[in-house]
């Protein structure tokens, strides 16, 4: 028995290796989001240089009616063949609603698609997350432009900081 058991324990072995080995994600772009250079909704965008996750400051967002807040558009982007992530660090105070990232892929072809990170709602009063919001890309699948937005869909004030656009080859 324990000769066919050898085979079977290496097996599952290479096998494991070879299914957790991770790619590891690439940054296409980073916002610091120490200023309002290239934000592109400044209406009712503050720079807050007192709150920040990486000690340069933030985004504050103070609302009373439901927004999507357009904060920056990438475009002359190469990628396909990955996942993409939208990733930034959120702190809400006072939020009766919900808070989330959202990114909208455009393509060529006119077609405009997004996801969103509700799967990780921000609400009441919370320190500084980790949000996230992926968007799978297949062969031949290239956006022209990258929408990145934060929704809010309620009232109180949100801080985004340390936001990046990463991608990790499928």
């Amino acid at each position: 028995m324990t000769k066919w058991l050898s085979p079977f324990v290496l097996c599952a072995v290479v096998l494991f290796a070879g299914c957790s080995k991770q790619k590891t994600p690439q940054t296409v772009k980073s916002f610091s989001l120490n200023s309002l250079d290239g934000v592109i909704m400044k209406s009712g965008v503050l720079l807050d240089s007192g709150v920040s996750a990486d000690g340069g400051g933030s985004l504050k967002i103070e609302t009373s009616d439901p927004i999507t807040v357009p904060l920056f558009e990438i475009a002359d982007l190469n990628i396909e063949n990955a996942r993409i992530l939208y990733q930034a660090k959120v702190k809400v105070e006072n939020v009766i609603g919900q808070v989330y990232l959202e990114m909208l892929c455009h393509f060529p072809d006119g077609g405009e698609y997004f996801s969103r990170g509700q799967a990780t709602l921000l609400s009441g009063t919370t320190d500084w997350t980790s949000q996230e919001t992926p968007f799978l890309l297949q062969q031949g699948q290239k956006p022209d432009i990258i929408k990145l937005n934060l929704v809010f869909n309620g009232h109180g004030t949100v801080w985004i900081d340390d936001m990046k656009l990463m991608k990790v080859p499928l």
